[in-house]
């Protein structure tokens, strides 16, 4: 472009040397006439080339100065520069230099221009005016570029042509745009923006917020249609010529981002519009050349957070008057908001919660004051409260246990604005009131269990409240099938089955759910169900509106006059027979037996013939049966003599060793067959009792049967003797099943046994035999521990009279 332009400046040179020649030639040769049409149509050419080269000079974008030696020794006497360029080009730069105040328009950018610093193209300091000198006079060409105060740079480049100099001043802005454009960017001073300057523009002009730029003067240079409709302002040439400002705040940020270099924000309140007052949020940068700014209406933002901050309040004060202690902490775990609980819930120091605390100092401050829950690792419970700011998933509860005996129910739930909000709740009286209640109901209900009596209560609603275990047991009702809050109707039909008397069931239903006061009085009634049972029952209001009904099982009691009647006639008759079988028994029991015992002993002895295997066992099951039978004959003798008072002691010496030795011999042959060992635990020197020898021997072998009785192969019987301060304890213990704790009680009753093998009569007999010498006996036993009978005998026994009261110690034992 540089080259272009000075071959237009020669040819313009040239131009005129040629006109002037002409004009000369025309004087000189007057009689020339022909060849003056010839000089005039080419002095026309070079006029009309001297008019295009003007245009081309007048279209450049920038200001072209040229100055010429109007000296004729060439000795440098150049004279003010010929102007050229683009006439808002030329506004620019004369905008640019503004502290210039020469008259004329070159040389008053030539001095705006002269007093800046200025680089030449390897990047070294220089100034305009030296190398302005030297173009002139050296003809020496140049290229700088100038940085004004108001962040404007300036590009100068000097070049001659022929006997002139030229200088080519560009707003440097221009020139990037120009060369961006060429290149596909777009540049603001040295700062690439955009790769398209029409889009660029396009786009800042159609943004939906205000936009601006202002210079380093602070004065608008360019501004989009909103800021125009904001200021209403009809064009962008009206606002730069009134230099409208948003306002005088705006101008402050354009000054404040240029000296520092930063860009600014600030809400502001602008008057726009009619004089309505809107709220901005403006943020001007430092550009290139000046400042650019944007303004965001947010009055709607404003004013919604303004009405959240007094809703915040509102609510803030609401929790004020919880009884609930409220704890809010920030997502950086910093307590933005307690209430009054919360704080007096703790007991907390105003200048503490002032601070702000972090929530682990805060827990720190609870357990140096020993507020807190005793853990056993304090640091990784802490670890773990923290942990919950990053908990995705729903916050737990927890209850806390404080030192001074309150219980603390802590609920947490994420917060909106970030962090953790904490609700506290006091349930130390709820908790002790529910276990008060619960104590109570459980003793209540442990109570009516106890009770024989069945008892169900029902509430006015006709709803069930509670029952025991008695009322499920009598009507043979399981415990799943009761529930809470059943109806009156369901619980009747799971006792239907066993009483269907519905208006027997309507009569205690309108009890229950009859409000009146005829209604709500005591009521008792007998009901016979399916099974026979008897029960009689009664309906009770309770204070609370609930019902009682109670219902006893008097089936024994409505049987006790018939079964005390056939108790006496029982008995009765039994005197009776007994008396009529103690006559007959010896005659009518005994000559059968001995005949079969003594023909029985005939075969087993071969008298009539040999016997084969089969036989000879049958003979013996025989004569075992007939020898049992027998004992059992005598037994019975024994006790109705003893009951009839007909039995006398021969009392003498006994030797206890040798009387035990003989009863263990008598009772050897069914211990072998049995495989059950007996053993003899006795000094043989224990000496003699005064004592009836043969019921001594019979109280022995009787205990050794019935221990027999109850033992099997592995078990062993152990006889033992010791005598202790003038009373001898004889002792009879087995390894066997052992008695029934039901048993032991009847143990010693006549016709009482515990297995189906005997009539029970032996230790009746022991006892009456026992007794009969003044002593007493006592028996231990557990299901599967075996059996100890223990019979304590005097050293001599009384003559007459009834026995002894067995001492405490030794019938316990």
């Amino acid at each position: 472009m540089d080259g272009e332009f000075a071959s237009l400046l020669v040819a313009g040179g040239s131009a005129s040397i040629a006109i002037a020649s002409l004009i000369w030639a025309m004087r000189v040769t007057d009689g020339a006439r022909g060849g003056v049409d010839a000089w005039k149509k080419r002095a026309r050419d070079l006029e009309d080339k001297v008019a295009w080269a003007d245009a081309i000079f007048g279209a450049h974008p920038g200001v072209v100065l040229i100055w010429e030696d109007i000296t004729a020794d060439g000795d440098g006497d150049w004279g003010a520069p010929r102007i050229y360029g683009s006439p808002l080009a030329l506004a620019s730069l004369l905008r640019f230099s503004d502290a210039a105040v020469a008259a004329s328009p070159a040389v008053r950018i030539l001095q705006g221009l002269s007093v800046f610093d200025a680089t030449d193209a390897t990047g070294a300091a220089t100034r305009l005016s030296p190398a302005l000198t030297r173009l002139r006079r050296e003809g020496a060409a140049f290229s700088l570029k100038i940085s004004t105060p108001d962040g404007v740079f300036v590009e100068v480049d000097g070049r001659t042509a022929g006997a002139r100099a030229v200088a080519w001043i560009m707003d440097a802005s221009v020139r990037g745009v120009e060369e961006g454009a060429a290149g596909g960017r777009i540049g603001i001073g040295h700062e690439v923006i955009a790769r398209d300057p029409a889009a660029f523009l396009e786009m800042w002009n159609g943004a939906p917020f205000i936009a601006w730029r202002v210079n380093g003067a602070l004065k608008l240079e360019w501004a989009n249609p909103e800021y125009l409709a904001a200021l209403e302002a009809k064009s962008l040439d009206q606002a730069l010529a009134r230099n409208l400002q948003l306002d005088q705040g705006a101008v402050e940020l354009a000054r404040k981002a240029i000296e520092t270099g930063e860009a600014v924000e600030e809400t502001r309140s602008v008057v726009v519009r009619g004089g309505e007052l809107r709220a901005f949020r403006l943020r001007v940068s430092p550009v290139a050349g000046g400042a650019a700014g944007m303004a965001i209406d947010v009055t709607e933002q404003e004013a919604a957070r303004e009405h959240i901050a007094r809703q915040q309040r509102a609510h803030d004060e609401t929790l004020n008057f919880l009884a609930e202690g409220i704890a809010v902490f920030d997502a950086q775990k910093r307590l933005v908001f307690h209430n009054r609980a919360f704080e007096q819930m703790w007991n907390l120091e105003p200048a503490f919660l002032a601070d702000r605390p972090a929530h682990a100092a805060w827990l720190d401050y609870l357990k140096e004051k020993r507020k807190l829950p005793a853990h056993a690792n304090y640091a990784e419970w802490r670890a773990r409260e923290l942990a919950l700011y990053q908990e995705h998933n729903d916050l737990p509860q927890d209850f806390w246990v404080l030192p001074d005996g309150r219980m603390f129910r802590i609920a947490r739930q994420r917060h909106p604005n970030g962090g953790l909000l904490l609700i506290f709740s006091d349930i130390t009286n709820e908790v002790s009131l529910k276990s008060s209640y619960d104590a109570l109901l459980q003793t209540q209900k442990a109570a009516l269990d106890k009770l024989h009596e069945a008892v169900v209560v029902f509430g006015l609603d006709g709803r069930l409240k509670l029952s025991n275990a008695a009322f499920q047991a009598m009507w043979k009702i399981e415990a799943d099938q009761l529930q809470a809050e059943m109806p009156f109707d369901r619980v009747v039909e799971l006792c239907q089955p066993l009483f269907h008397d519905k208006a027997m069931w309507a009569q205690v239903r309108a009890r229950i759910t009859d409000p009146s006061p005829e209604a709500r009085t005591e009521y008792r009634a007998e009901m016979r169900r399916s099974d026979e049972t008897v029960l009689k029952f009664l309906t009770r209001p309770l204070p609370d509106g609930a019902t009682l009904v109670a219902f006893q099982d008097i089936t024994a009691d409505r049987r006790v006059e018939e079964a005390l009647r056939e108790r006496a006639e029982a008995f009765e008759q039994a005197d009776k027979l007994k008396g009529q079988f103690v006559e007959n028994v010896s005659y009518q029991l005994r000559n059968p037996l001995q005949a079969i015992l003594g023909n029985a002993e005939l075969l087993q002895h071969r008298v009539f013939g040999p016997l084969n295997d089969r036989q000879v066992e049958q003979v013996g099951s025989i004569i075992d049966a007939a020898g049992n039978l027998s004992k059992l004959i005598d037994n019975i003798l024994d006790v109705a003599m003893v009951e009839a008072g007909n039995v006398q002691l021969d009392l003498g010496p006994v030797n206890i060793y040798d009387t035990i030795t003989e009863s263990v011999q008598m009772a050897a042959s069914k211990a072998r067959d049995t495989e059950v060992p007996i053993r003899i635990k006795c000094d043989p020197a224990i000496g003699d009792i005064e004592a009836d020898q043969k019921r001594i021997t019979q109280v022995i072998v009787n205990l050794l049967s019935n221990a027999l009785r109850h033992t099997e192969r592995g078990d062993t019987i152990t006889v033992s003797a010791e005598r202790l301060e003038g009373i001898v304890r004889l002792t009879v213990a087995d390894t066997g099943k052992g008695m029934g704790f039901d048993q032991q009680a009847r143990a010693f009753d006549s016709f009482e046994s515990g297995d189906r093998r005997g009539a029970g009569l032996g230790l009746a007999l022991v006892r009456s035999f026992v007794e009969m010498h003044g002593g007493w006996v006592a028996l231990q036993s557990e299901p599967g521990r075996g059996v100890t009978v223990t019979c304590h005998l005097p050293a001599s026994a009384p003559a007459a009279g009834p026995p002894p009261t067995p001492p405490a110690t030794k019938k316990a034992a």
